[in-house]
């Protein structure tokens, strides 16, 4: 566990999605297309937070992808929410470095066993960021803020 993580962007626009578990890919690229199709420039990685139970048959995120434009206005009909400044902090976060699907679940617990053994208040819902090491390899940041 890192203690002290935190999560800050500019210019983020997030929008919000419900769906199967096994859909995620889908939200993600389904979003992607409307910020492209409105002609907005993603500058970093996509993050989203969990708002539901993880157990649940269906899944109710918040993807956020930070742009490089300073203002929004959607061309679409899209419920896409602006922030100029997106952060949140600190946070406790772990790392899933391999086996995505079956780490996630593992480390989603053992996330919130660490709250529990600290005595720290869960002040955010849970968020998930992909990375990248410099050589390529793709990692996975869960964290949460307290």
């Amino acid at each position: 566990m890192i203690i002290g993580h935190q999560i800050a962007h500019r210019n983020v626009a997030s929008k919000y999605y419900r769906f199967k578990p096994e859909d995620l890919e889908t939200a993600l690229e389904d979003f992607t297309s409307i910020l492209e199709k409105d002609h907005y420039h993603p500058t970093g990685d996509m993050f989203f937070s969990i708002l539901s139970d993880p157990t649940a048959d269906e899944m109710i995120i918040e993807i956020f992808v930070p742009i490089k434009e300073d203002r929004f206005k959607p061309n679409s009909d899209e419920k896409i929410l602006f922030r100029s400044y997106f952060s949140v902090t600190p946070m406790v976060m772990t790392r899933v470095t391999k086996n995505f699907n079956e780490q996630s679940q593992e480390k989603y617990w053992e996330l919130f066993s660490y709250l529990n053994r600290n005595e720290l208040e869960q002040r955010t819902p849970v968020f998930i960021e992909y990375k990248k090491t410099r050589s390529g390899k793709i990692y996975v940041e869960m964290s949460v803020g307290v």
